[in-house]
């Protein structure tokens, strides 16, 4: 494993650099993702975040399209196509690296740390935040029939924050974050007891 330090140099070890911008993609009249040097605090966000998600998919299915849209402090994105699911990787490892060097260059080109990056690809966040309200409405069940709380493996934030908010008005259960860092996990209590 090499030690690079340095984004430009992990982007240039995936083929991905200044060097790119002589070369547009297809459909697509701007360079690939580093286009040139303009001035960041007037380069538009949306802009941006949308140059460097084409470039990324490009090279992996020029099949694929993406849809940028804003919402309050953040960017959503959403990558469609017939193999856009694949993208997500085991677990969604790969989408969640993708919005991470996503929101790097961002923050880099645009100037804007302050707003957050979601990416979806192929409905696989809307599937998996459907996935955990049902696991939560039915831990919510168990845990009002048996009394007992019932503590979940560690979890992601964006995890744990999807049963919260399934669970915020429940009647008969409420739900609390223990722990710290990678080990912090969700429990589900009785609300009365």
């Amino acid at each position: 494993m090499d030690n690079r330090t340095n984004l430009d140099d992990y982007l240039a070890g995936l083929g991905i650099s200044d060097a790119d911008e002589s070369a547009p993609l297809p459909h697509t009249p701007e360079p690939a993702l580093a286009g040139p040097a303009l001035d960041a605090a007037h380069e538009d966000p949306r802009a941006v975040l949308e140059r460097f998600l084409r470039g990324l998919i490009a090279r992996m299915d020029p099949s694929l399209q993406v849809s940028i849209t804003e919402t309050g402090d953040a960017l959503e994105a959403e990558i469609t196509g017939e193999n856009a699911a694949k993208l997500a990787g085991r677990d969604g490892r790969v989408l969640g690296a993708i919005e991470v060097i996503a929101y790097t260059v961002l923050t880099k080109q645009a100037g804007r740390g302050d707003l957050r990056v979601r990416v979806d690809v192929g409905g696989y966040r809307k599937r998996q935040s459907d996935t955990l309200s049902k696991l939560a409405e039915r831990l919510a069940v168990q845990v009002a029939k048996s009394g007992e709380p019932h503590e979940l493996q560690p979890m992601p934030a964006a995890e744990r924050r999807i049963i919260h908010i399934t669970l915020k008005e429940h009647p008969d259960v409420i739900s609390e974050s223990v722990g710290e860092g990678s080990a912090r996990r969700l429990v589900i209590r009785p609300r009365h007891g």
